[in-house]
C-alpha cells in the first residue's frame, strides 16, 4: 500500500508513521517494525505518534504500537 509521506523518499517521518499505523495492513506494519528495530529513532517516533492518540479508547492500533514501542525501548 502506498502511504502518504513515504513516496517522497524522506523515510519514516511522523506523518508517515501515523499513516502506516492508521491505514496500514500487516505487510506495512512488518516493514515499519523492521525499520524500527534497525533504528531506535524510528521506534521513538512510533511512541510519539502513538502517545498522541493515547486518550482515544478506540484507537486500538495506536495502543498496540504504544505498548510495543514502550516495551522495546525499555529493553534496549
Amino acid at each position: 500500500m502506498l502511504h502518504r509521506h513515504l513516496n517522497d523518499g524522506v523515510g519514516y517521518i511522523l506523518p508517515a508513521i501515523d499513516d502506516v499505523i492508521d491505514r496500514g495492513k500487516r505487510k506495512d506494519w512488518a516493514q515499519l517494525r523492521s525499520a524500527a528495530l534497525e533504528d531506535r529513532a524510528i521506534m521513538e517516533k512510533i511512541l510519539r505518534v502513538a502517545l498522541a492518540h493515547a486518550q482515544d479508547p478506540y484507537a486500538q492500533r495506536y495502543h498496540f504500537w504504544r505498548h510495543y514501542a514502550e516495551q522495546h525501548l525499555r529493553l534496549t
